[in-house]
């Protein structure tokens, strides 16, 4: 499985043809496919290329949603 740093994840923001990822607890998902991550970011709050296991828990979903994505690589600390 991949694995990213920070800068080389950031470059996958979902902008100007970039694949849009995100990370969750140290895995990273690729949420291309979904409307709504549409440009890069999500109900303007959040942004892709951006770890978001901090925002996770005050979401009004569980982790459970990030099942419907492939797991494309970790996160490196």
């Amino acid at each position: 499985m991949r694995e990213f740093t920070k800068e080389e994840f950031a470059w996958y923001n979902g902008k100007n043809g970039n694949p849009t990822y995100i990370a969750y607890k140290g895995k990273v998902y690729d949420v291309t496919t979904s409307f709504l991550w549409k440009d890069g970011e999500h109900q303007v709050q959040h942004k892709a290329g951006e770890d978001l296991t901090k925002y996770l828990e005050d979401a009004p979903h569980g982790e459970e949603l990030l099942e419907r994505f492939p797991v494309v690589g970790e996160l490196k600390e």
